[in-house]
């Protein structure tokens, strides 16, 4: 048996991080991550659970943490991402339910939360390149039918490309032989990167990246958005 409760919940967070971390470069490199390294972690949280002095006390708090699961399946069948996602929120809830390592207050869904403000960052990065290219005086909207709200939605969420874009999302339907703008919400799973030359896209994202992020932040920071209300 361990030594210590503290020492398992170090351990809990280190693998979280090495999991979140190796699923994050697979993503990037592959855009797939094998099932196996889900089944793997998830296996090692049941094998901890005998390791803890206070097992019930562990349950209690792993099938509190497990109310994030409905929410992530719920996300995935939705589209909103994919299902590697969701089982790494699940498989990270098991692993190191509502870990921190600072005082403040967290909820089972601080990763999620956390992850959901970073994924807003892109916005930024596609605002900042759409402005270098309008300085540049190209006309991004070239060819492309769209309204000025349209257009200012493009001018966040996306940017035109040159060439074929990696990994990337087309914003652009063709209708009655009319280039038009495309916002419409589309599965995570299902789409198909873009393969045009001088198009609108999004970038795709891997938001598992955002889900490390987040939990990096839960465990030294806590929660993004409890931390930002007044006590």
């Amino acid at each position: 048996m361990l030594e210590s409760v503290s020492q398992l919940y170090y351990i809990r967070i280190i693998l979280a991080l090495v999991m979140l971390l190796t699923a994050s470069f697979l993503d990037i490199r592959k855009r797939e991550i094998n099932d196996m390294l889900w089944i793997g972690f998830g296996a090692i949280s049941v094998v901890l659970i005998f390791f803890d002095t206070d097992v019930w006390h562990t349950v209690f708090t792993l099938a509190f943490a497990m109310i994030i699961a409905p929410v992530a399946l719920l996300l995935w069948r939705l589209g909103i991402f994919g299902g590697a996602d969701a089982l790494c929120l699940i498989v990270l809830a098991s692993l190191a339910p509502m870990q921190t390592l600072n005082n403040t207050q967290i909820t089972p869904f601080t990763s999620l939360t956390n992850a959901a403000i970073f994924s807003i960052a892109p916005i930024f990065v596609n605002i900042g390149r759409n402005m270098i290219a309008v300085l540049r005086k190209e006309d991004l909207f070239k060819g492309v039918e769209a309204s000025k709200l349209n257009r200012a939605m493009a001018f966040c969420i996306g940017y035109k490309t040159k060439n074929i874009p990696k990994y990337s999302f087309s914003m652009e339907r063709m209708t009655d032989g009319i280039r038009k703008l495309d916002f419409s919400l589309k599965h995570a799973e299902n789409e198909t990167f873009c393969t045009a030359e001088n198009t609108w896209v999004t970038p795709g994202i891997p938001y598992i990246i955002y889900i490390t992020a987040g939990f990096i932040t839960q465990i030294f920071y806590g929660d993004l958005i409890l931390n930002m209300i007044p006590r």
